[in-house]
C-alpha cells in the first residue's frame, strides 16, 4: 500500500507549491528536474486542493498533498529525505518545509536558511530552475513546460478560446474589447467560446452577449479544471490576459495571444515560441493586485490583438495538435 511517506521504505521528496494555476505550471520544469535529481524517491507535490487534478497531470509527480498557502502541512509519519520550497523567497514559506524535519532542505537564501540567491527580476520559470540546478546540481530544461492531456473529453474542440477574466481588476482587459475580438473571430469563421471560473460567469456572458454569441458559447462555470485543460489542449487559438489559462496554452503549445499590463512578460511571459504572441506597453511599474485597470494594459488596442491573433494563427497550419512542426 502506498502512503504519503513512501512505499515500503522508499525515500520521499516533498515539493511545496500551493499557489495559483500559473504558479503551478511555471514550476513544472523545476519539478521535473527534482524528479531527475532524486529518481529513486517518491515525489509528493504539496499544492492546493483545487489544483490537485491538474497537478496529477505532471509526469514527475507521484502523490499530491493538499496544502494551503503558508500553513503547516498535514504530514504524518517519518520526515521526508528532501523538502524543496518552490513557494517563495522566505522565510515564511521556508518554515513550512523545514517543519517537516527533512534530511535535506532546499530553499532560497534567507536568514537561517542558506541557499541560492533570490533575484527579483528573474523570470518565474528560470528562478525555480536555477534553485534546483544550483541546489541539487542537476541540469534543468526551462522549456519542459508540457502537461499531459487530461483523460476527459473536451466539451468542444478546435475553437477560439476567449478568456476575459483574471484574479485582479488591474490585469483584466476591458470586456467590451474582448467582445470585439470575439466578434471578429466569429465573423472570420471560428467557433468562439468564452471561458472562466464560477465567479466569472456574468463577465463571460457579458462578453458573449456583446459579441453576438449564443448561450452555448459561454463555458464559464460549466467546466471542471480538467475539462478546461482539455478545451485548451484542443483549441485552435487562445486569447487572454496574464492569467492561468495563458500558461495552459503554453503547456499544450497552442497558438495564443497574451495581454500583459502591470507585470512584464520578461517575468511571467510564455517561452519564445512562434505560436505565442505577447502584447505589452508597460515599464514593469504597475500593480498586479490593483483594483483598477492598469494603464499599460489599457493601451493595448483591439486592432493590435486582432493582428496578433492573425500572427498566432499563421502557425496553426505549421504546428500539429501538440505543437510539433509539420513537414
Amino acid at each position: 500500500m502506498t502512503g504519503r511517506n513512501g512505499h515500503f521504505g522508499q525515500p520521499v521528496a516533498v515539493v511545496l507549491r500551493p499557489l495559483g494555476l500559473g504558479d503551478l505550471l511555471t514550476g513544472v520544469p523545476a519539478i521535473r528536474a527534482i524528479r531527475a535529481a532524486v529518481s529513486d524517491h517518491r515525489l509528493v507535490l504539496a499544492t492546493t486542493s483545487a489544483l490537485e487534478p491538474l497537478a496529477r497531470l505532471i509526469d514527475a509527480v507521484d502523490d499530491v498533498l493538499p496544502a494551503r498557502e503558508l500553513e503547516p502541512l498535514d504530514w504524518a509519519g517519518p520526515p521526508p529525505e528532501l523538502a524543496v520550497d518552490l513557494h517563495g523567497k522566505g522565510p515564511a514559506s521556508h518554515v513550512v518545509v523545514a517543519g517537516l524535519r527533512p534530511g535535506r532542505l532546499l530553499t532560497f537564501d534567507s536568514p537561517g536558511y542558506p541557499g541560492p540567491t533570490w533575484y527579483a527580476d528573474e523570470h518565474e520559470v528560470l528562478r525555480w530552475c536555477r534553485l534546483v540546478s544550483e541546489g541539487l546540481g542537476v541540469p534543468v530544461d526551462p522549456d519542459a513546460l508540457d502537461l499531459a492531456v487530461p483523460d476527459v473529453a473536451p466539451p468542444v474542440r478546435d475553437v477560439a478560446v476567449v478568456h476575459p477574466g483574471a484574479a485582479f481588476p488591474g490585469r483584466r482587459w476591458p470586456p467590451d474589447r474582448f467582445a470585439e475580438v470575439a466578434r471578429h473571430l466569429a465573423v472570420t469563421g471560428a467557433r468562439v467560446v468564452v471561458t472562466g471560473g464560477p465567479a466569472e460567469v456574468e463577465l463571460a456572458r457579458s462578453v458573449a452577449d456583446a459579441a453576438g454569441l449564443g448561450e452555448d458559447a459561454v463555458l464559464a462555470g460549466r467546466t471542471s479544471s480538467l475539462e478546461l485543460a482539455a478545451v485548451i489542449a484542443a483549441a485552435r487559438v487562445v486569447v487572454s490576459g496574464d492569467t492561468g489559462v495563458a500558461h495552459l496554452a503554453t503547456a499544450y503549445r497552442r497558438p495564443s495571444v497574451v495581454l500583459f499590463g502591470p507585470v512584464s512578460p520578461a517575468l511571467w511571459g510564455p517561452p519564445p515560441r512562434p505560436q505565442h504572441v505577447v502584447l505589452w506597453h508597460g515599464d514593469g511599474s504597475g500593480d498586479p493586485w490593483g483594483a483598477t485597470l492598469d494603464p499599460a494594459l489599457a493601451r493595448i488596442t483591439v486592432d493590435e490583438v486582432i493582428a496578433a491573433l492573425d500572427r498566432a494563427l499563421s502557425c496553426h497550419a505549421e504546428w500539429g495538435p501538440e505543437g510539433s512542426a509539420q513537414a
